[in-house]
């Protein structure tokens, strides 16, 4: 080949390398993993588990930022102006479809500003109890919030986060009322839980399994139909003959929209390998989270029939954010 053969070629070959370049490159920097919640709850003992993995697999730093505050918009706003890149990635719990229902004139919108990378895991929620609340059955607890109406305390991690929702879908579905302490993430008011500043809250068991084994917190009742196979000996809601009450919490992974397809591709492919790891699997099992890994398109649709899901239940319920 002579150099005007050559020459003739370079225009072909600048154009096919940016269009090989993102797969082929990526990453060449840290990865910057936002968690909308304060460190310790289950979201964070999650992302911090995924983002090391991730790491060693990338060969490059997953740097896991919290970011909390007003159901986990604070942290999806910071995620959604962030550059395009995959270099910004947002743990999205189900309140991530649920809080752009409750909050008018949110700084982005999440159909619009996000494409779902990978689902992760989901995990059901249990209605937990300090030692001092005069009840160890799910029947003894509705008989003493009826009695005492208002008395317990309830709390969770914020303003429309799943167990504020579901909570207030139980008083609904019961008949009963308890009174409401929001707190900014799991991990603080999973604490107050444990110091009996607050009676009773549904939280995930990866969040409270420590303190009932060591006997500080009691398990009451499930949070759906069937009872959960790590915890055989929890009652459901199901049980109680509560129809419409079946919920669960779930974490996913989602980037910012324009995010390039190869590199969401890359990235979901990497995060299923991870879950399918038998030490993952084992770790998050002992804690009560069940793998249920979901690639980017099929994380796309589960999004969206959450979306019409919860924006069914924020109706009926009637919850606000205060």
């Amino acid at each position: 080949m002579n150099f005007k053969s050559l020459f003739a070629l370079l225009p072909l070959l600048a154009a096919f390398v940016p269009a090989q370049a993102p797969a082929q490159t990526y990453p060449v920097k840290p990865i910057r993993f936002v968690v909308p919640f304060a460190p310790g709850g289950a979201s964070d003992v999650l992302a911090r588990l995924v983002g090391q993995k991730l790491a060693e697999r990338l060969g490059q730093p997953v740097v896991v930022e919290n970011k909390p505050g007003a159901a986990t918009t604070v942290g999806a706003a910071e995620v959604a102006k962030a550059p395009a890149d995959g270099y910004t990635l947002l743990l999205a719990p189900a309140p991530f479809v649920i809080a752009p229902l409750m909050y008018q004139n949110l700084p982005y919108d999440a159909a619009r500003d996000f494409t779902g990378v990978a689902l992760l895991a989901s995990s059901p929620l249990i209605l937990t109890a300090h030692p001092s609340v005069a009840a160890s059955t799910p029947q003894e607890l509705l008989a003493l919030a009826k009695a005492k109406p208002g008395a317990i305390m309830y709390g969770s991690p914020g303003n429309g986060s799943v167990p504020h929702l579901a909570t207030e879908l139980f008083k609904m579905r019961t008949g009963t009322d308890f009174t409401h302490v929001p707190y900014k993430g799991g991990g603080p008011a999973v604490s107050d839980l444990v110091a009996g500043h607050i009676g009773v809250m549904f939280a995930s068991p990866i969040e409270v399994s420590q303190h009932v084994a060591a006997g500080k917190l009691r398990y009451i009742v499930a949070s759906t139909k069937d009872r959960v196979p790590s915890l055989p000996g929890v009652p459901t809601v199901g049980e109680l003959g509560i129809a419409g009450f079946d919920v669960v919490a779930w974490f996913g992974v989602v980037a910012p929209a324009a995010t390039p397809k190869d590199i969401v591709a890359r990235l979901s492919q990497e995060i299923g390998q991870i879950l399918a790891a038998p030490d993952v699997r084992e770790k998050l099992a002992a804690q009560g989270a069940d793998i249920t890994f979901l690639p980017a398109p099929e994380f796309n649709a589960f999004i969206a029939r959450e979306r019409e899901q919860w924006g069914q239940a924020v109706k009926v319920s009637g919850a606000k954010v205060e």
